[in-house]
């Protein structure tokens, strides 16, 4: 089978085609025939090895994993013996992260428990735009955040998988959001029904003296102290990602933050795949679409990468895998 293969850390650009032997499923696994892949931050952040601390996870020296890719959507081809979730022929989608990566191939054996059953009415390319994204999101607002009808949301970075699909979800409780970005992604943010829109490069949201309910970030690039002036008095900064000292500034200040104020803020953690169920009757209802970008195909993967961390994307970044 074809895959993508990384050797060594670097540049996007040392990733190259290989032909690998086609893995077996394990007596827990299934073999996946893989129709569609998505471009994430890990796979940006594990092909280069950066940040440094981000090793630890993906090994120090060299790349534990030989092949990126955290996000699938494909149909089950073998099962392993003691599988009991799905059948030969099933169609499944899923956030595989928990389990390791190598969705950036033809196929893969991978823990049953990594996947859920994909609805008929979502084509792969959309399934595979959903999970990582959609979890993230919905975690955010309705697990920490308790998002309740008619508050008024920030989303920073909201042009992303994450604000387009944040967006969808803070509709379900007709919530006023705002969405911050720049370039190509405000009219596709206007098109998609975001109540007002911000060019961060005109304009610092921090400083404006609008309040809001929550604020979701996918960027954290600045102080925690800039977020928290523009939280209403019990307001909620929820980031996803973003700079790596931010995040750490973050977490060792949210104690303190609580203890003398209302305002709280938390860096989510995810739980991968965990409230997909809900996901999939939005989508059935029509309540949420995920935005993609693409799809691309195979070998554009390491140019995807690149055009990933440069942030020109527009909602999620699909790969066919054909």
């Amino acid at each position: 089978m074809k895959a993508i293969v990384q050797t060594k850390y670097g540049s996007p650009e040392t990733l190259h085609f290989k032909e690998v032997e086609k893995p077996k499923p394990g007596k827990n696994e299934v073999l996946v025939k893989i129709h569609a892949t998505a471009i994430n931050d890990y796979d940006w952040s594990m092909v280069r090895g950066k940040p440094n601390m981000y090793r630890l996870l993906f090994g120090l020296v060299k790349p534990k994993y030989p092949t990126p890719g955290m996000e699938l959507a494909g149909k089950i081809e073998a099962l392993g013996p003691d599988v009991t979730s799905f059948n030969v022929g099933d169609e499944v989608y899923g956030d595989i992260s928990d389990y390791g990566f190598g969705t950036f191939a033809e196929y893969i054996s991978i823990n049953e428990k990594a996947l859920v059953a994909k609805p008929a009415s979502m084509t792969f390319q959309e399934a595979t735009s959903i999970p990582h994204a959609a979890m993230l999101a919905s975690q955010s607002l309705i697990d920490f955040g308790k998002i309740e009808v008619g508050q008024r949301i920030l989303i920073n970075g909201a042009g992303g998988g994450v604000g387009t699909l944040g967006l969808q979800i803070a509709k379900v409780f007709d919530a006023h959001v705002t969405g911050v970005d720049t370039g190509d992604k405000l009219e596709m943010m206007k098109a998609l029904g975001f109540d007002k829109v911000i060019d961060f490069k005109e304009q610092d949201f921090t400083q404006c003296g609008k309040l809001y309910d929550i604020v979701l970030d996918a960027k954290s690039n600045r102080p925690v102290s800039h977020y928290l002036r523009c939280l209403s008095p019990n307001g909620k900064y929820l980031t996803v990602g973003g700079q790596l000292i931010r995040l750490l500034q973050i977490t060792l200040s949210a104690t303190f933050i609580s203890a003398f104020s209302k305002k709280s803020v938390k860096v989510i953690s995810l739980k991968a795949n965990k409230d997909l169920d809900f996901i999939n009757r939005l989508f059935e209802e029509g309540k949420i679409k995920p935005v993609i970008d693409g799809p691309y195909q195979m070998e554009e993967i390491p140019r995807l990468i690149n055009y990933f961390g440069m942030g020109k994307h527009k909602g999620k970044v699909a790969v066919s895998i054909q």
